[in-house]
Parts: structure tokens; C-alpha cells; sequence
């Protein structure tokens, strides 16, 4: 099967601008939530994932599916240090484990140039699927 690349960000809806106050006059336009997955192997020491986040994307869903259990606690940055995005999390085998972000404004937006993942965990056991879902070019702060 082909694939087709977009350079984004994709939007979306059939009202561009508001012109009443009902519904079908309102804007109706959302961007689209794109994703990236990739193979990870646990590691005490940061490496690096693979996947490259947008600038002034918004994060809005970190997840790792495990095939061997993560022995120990495991975090995720967009440095080397691995910790500014998540909090410490253990990954059981065959478990969905949603992670939660460090603060407040830590998934709000990657900021004015791409970023690239890194994982770190506290011991160098486990596999599985990383999976980080955002909204490109969201462009939002609180």
C-alpha cells in the first residue's frame, strides 16, 4: 500500500469562519492528531527513540505497550536528562501504560523547534512499543 505525506499541519471541517451564532454558521475547523510509534528497548542510561516531535506541537498522549516488562522506573524528555516530560513510571508486561505529564505546561507545547524523544529507565530491562500522539503546530500556551 502507498502512503502519502503531508507537510501539516492537516485541518479539518466544513465551516472555515463563524458567521451566526448557530451551529452549521459556527467554525467547525480541528486539526488532525497525528502519532508516531517505534520499537524501545529500556536503558539506564538516556537514548534517544527515534521519534522527532514538531515545533509548537502540543502532546497530548504518551503511551508504551511493553512485550518484556520494564524492570524499573521509566521516564521520557526531550533531552538527554529523559525526565522533563513524564513522571517515573514501572511498565508491567502486558500492560497499556499511559503516562501522565511532569506539570502543568510540560506537554502544552514542544516549543519553537522540533524536538526528539529520549527514554530512560531505572534498569535495563524491558521492550516494547512507544507510542506518542500530538497536535501539530497547536501553538497553545495557559
Amino acid at each position: 500500500m502507498g502512503t502519502t505525506t503531508f507537510t501539516g499541519p492537516i485541518k479539518a471541517g466544513n465551516v472555515l469562519a463563524t458567521t451566526g451564532t448557530t451551529v452549521g454558521k459556527l467554525a467547525n475547523v480541528g486539526s488532525v492528531v497525528m502519532a508516531q510509534s517505534v520499537s524501545v528497548q529500556a536503558s539506564t542510561t538516556a537514548v534517544k527513540t527515534g521519534i522527532v516531535v514538531p515545533a509548537n506541537s502540543q502532546i497530548i498522549a504518551i503511551t508504551i505497550i511493553p512485550s518484556v516488562g520494564f524492570g524499573s522506573s521509566t521516564t521520557l524528555g526531550t533531552t538527554s536528562a529523559a525526565t522533563n516530560l513524564t513522571d517515573s513510571k514501572n511498565l508491567p508486561i502486558n500492560t497499556l501504560a499511559w503516562f501522565d505529564p511532569l506539570s502543568a505546561g510540560a506537554w502544552e507545547d514542544v516549543g519553537s523547534t522540533d524536538v526528539e524523544i529520549w527514554l530512560k529507565s531505572g534498569a535495563a530491562v524491558g521492550t516494547g512499543v512507544l507510542i506518542l500522539r500530538y497536535i501539530q503546530n497547536n501553538n497553545v500556551t495557559a
